[in-house]
């Protein structure tokens, strides 16, 4: 038995006047200061009052959310009873309102404390609704939660298909405005979202049309916005992307590329989208050997090849890095600007981190320790995979 859980998703130019008939009396919009500062926070709270809501703005999320930062959220909304909960921007943002959210209607639980396996019965005070301002996170339609614990350097994988928002407005106006490196990095954690929730263990025919139609996307359209800014149909269609990314992984899973990502992160504080995407080429080498046939539906799907074997794999991996270097991403740890010797004094931290990552489950080969340490080798070093 699978689930497929979803918010009622409204996108599309002028998808943000969908506020204007949001019923409710007050809502805490969870953001950050760089949003609030554009003028971002503004427009959306217009919206919100044209409803009639009172509006409260927590705008203290920083990139990687703390366990810290979520229990300032948390004092905020018992203090103002929000009925909505808004999160504003990136993949932080949107976490950090879903923790917040979580906690605001479970006082009892510590963050650390959300898991898929309890029943949080959700939804007593207050619903939830996310306005994503990149492209890449997905965040705006999972129900997986990051956050930070900075005093043990690492992140948590949190979250339960409860805690799923009510409402995503996909808006690509509001991704209009960000920068070229920006682009970049959450373009290409939407692409690993959709190649791993294609290729993961987990996968199914409800989320296989969404991984597929989101590669595409990404392939044709990523280029195209990091080179212009201001091409909408770009971003749009990049924006739409994620969305499809985020439903298709959000009910699959991600795989190996996250857990290795997720430790390169929080350890050397690479932006996630950039840490994740760095090592996907590396996981479908390693894999191919094993289980070649998925990751070659998706090189013939991106017309790189037509073979359904190892060689297709490799071409696979081949036009991820490619696609990073279009968009002048790096394609190895070292180009990522991390010193071998600071790379090489957390090795085991690296290791260990990656194999209790909850995403380590679902891949198609799983190495062994020695193999982990091989892989993060390689990818300092930026050599394909040979083992």
């Amino acid at each position: 038995m699978w689930y497929f859980v979803s918010p009622q998703v409204i996108f599309g130019q002028g998808a943000l006047e969908a506020l204007d008939e949001l019923e409710g009396h007050c809502a805490l919009v969870v953001t950050d200061a760089v949003l609030l500062e554009l003028g971002l926070v503004q427009r959306v709270r217009a919206h919100l009052e044209k409803a009639g809501l009172a509006v409260h703005v927590f705008a203290e999320v920083e990139p990687d959310p703390s366990l810290q930062t979520v229990r300032r959220g948390v004092e905020l909304a018992r203090q103002v009873e929000p009925d909505w909960i808004v999160g504003l921007g990136g993949g932080s943002p949107l976490d950090a309102a879903k923790a917040i959210w979580v906690l605001y209607e479970r006082p009892d639980l510590e963050p650390a404390e959300i898991n898929p396996f309890m029943r949080l019965g959700l939804r007593q005070k207050a619903r939830m609704l996310t306005i994503p301002t990149t492209s890449g996170t997905g965040a705006e339609v999972t129900w997986a939660i990051v956050l930070t614990d900075t005093d043990e350097q690492r992140k948590l994988g949190l979250g339960n298909r409860e805690n799923v928002p009510d409402i995503a407005i996909v808006d690509p106006e509001l991704a209009a405005g960000m920068p070229p490196r920006l682009t970049a990095d959450t373009g290409l954690d939407a692409l690993t979202h959709a190649i791993e929730g294609y290729t993961c263990s987990w996968h199914s025919d409800l989320t296989d049309g969404l991984c597929l139609n989101a590669v595409r996307l990404v392939f044709e359209y990523l280029p195209r916005a990091v080179a212009d800014g201001a091409d909408m149909e770009a971003r749009e269609r990049l924006h739409n992307a994620a969305t499809c990314a985020g439903l298709g992984f959000g009910n699959a899973m991600a795989s190996m590329a996250h857990a290795m990502g997720h430790a390169l992160g929080a350890l050397f504080h690479v932006p996630h989208g950039r840490a994740v995407a760095l090592f996907l080429p590396y996981t479908i080498e390693f894999a191919a050997p094993e289980a070649p046939e998925r990751f070659a539906e998706l090189a013939a799907w991106i017309r790189v090849a037509q073979t359904r074997d190892e060689v297709a794999a490799r071409a696979l991996a081949a036009a991820v890095r490619d696609l990073c270097r279009r968009v002048g991403q790096p394609t190895s740890v070292a180009e990522a600007g991390i010193e071998r010797s600071a790379y090489e004094s957390q090795r085991d931290a690296l290791v260990d981190r990656a194999f209790n990552d909850t995403q380590m489950v679902t891949a198609l080969r799983t190495p062994s320790y020695e193999e982990m340490e091989r892989l993060y080798a390689y990818a300092y070093e930026g050599r394909a995979v040979d083992f």
